[in-house]
């Protein structure tokens, strides 16, 4: 069986030796290497590689921003996990927008780094119940902030009004009965505009969605 392998980069050692034991038992992953800091984190990738980077974004020497910008900046393949003991939806948006596949907050990392691995592997985008629940949250108080503004970027112009207005509520977790409820059109029609931001927005389900409208504020 071919195994996943991971890199495991965190200023503390007893972290990363906690996520070692943890990932010890998964026969479908193998830990390859591990880093203190951000520059250690570079030097390893730039002779070495693995599947799945897990990044502390606070570290010395280089962050786990800068580390984010390295990958993007030499288009490297590698998957990228963020750990950080901050959950602000600013950091989540910018380590999305600059690169990363998954979220965990640091008091949630046991319990979730194995189906956070698995997850982002297999080409989906991770967040832990908490960080979710936070974004949600989020997406709730921009659209009562912001229901009366019209925005008119450039990145709508490939969406109808309508579809914005669907994009919208499905970030925000409303079903499809409730979006047909909500808009006062058929669930039929909601299903065909969701299946129609799919295939736009070039994502695979409507998480996929959802995380396309954080990236691109669109709530």
């Amino acid at each position: 069986m071919e195994k996943i392998k991971v890199h495991i980069a965190d200023d503390h050692q007893l972290l990363i030796d906690g996520i070692i034991a943890v990932l010890s038992s998964e026969k479908n992953i193998e830990v390859v290497g591990q880093s203190l800091n951000g520059e250690d984190v570079i030097n390893w990738f730039n002779k070495n590689t693995a599947d799945i980077l897990i990044l502390d974004i606070n570290m010395p020497k280089i962050d786990g921003v800068g580390v984010l910008q390295f990958f993007l900046d030499k288009k490297l393949e590698q998957k990228v996990i963020v750990l950080s003991s901050y959950d602000d939806t600013k950091l989540i948006k910018e380590v999305l927008k600059i690169g990363s596949s998954g979220f965990l907050a640091k008091n949630s990392a046991a319990e979730n780094i194995v189906e956070a691995i698995n997850t982002v592997y297999n080409g989906e985008q991770y967040f832990s119940k908490n960080i979710q629940n936070k974004l949600n949250a989020t997406f709730t108080k921009n659209r009562v902030k912001n229901k009366e503004e019209s925005n008119k970027n450039a990145f709508f112009s490939t969406l109808t009004p309508r579809e914005i207005e669907v994009l919208k509520l499905i970030a925000e977790q409303y079903n499809s009965k409730e979006i047909s409820k909500l808009l006062h059109i058929s669930i039929n029609t909601v299903e065909t505009h969701r299946k129609k931001l799919i295939a736009k927005l070039n994502v695979k389900n409507v998480v996929g969605l959802a995380i396309y409208a954080v990236k691109n504020n669109i709530v």
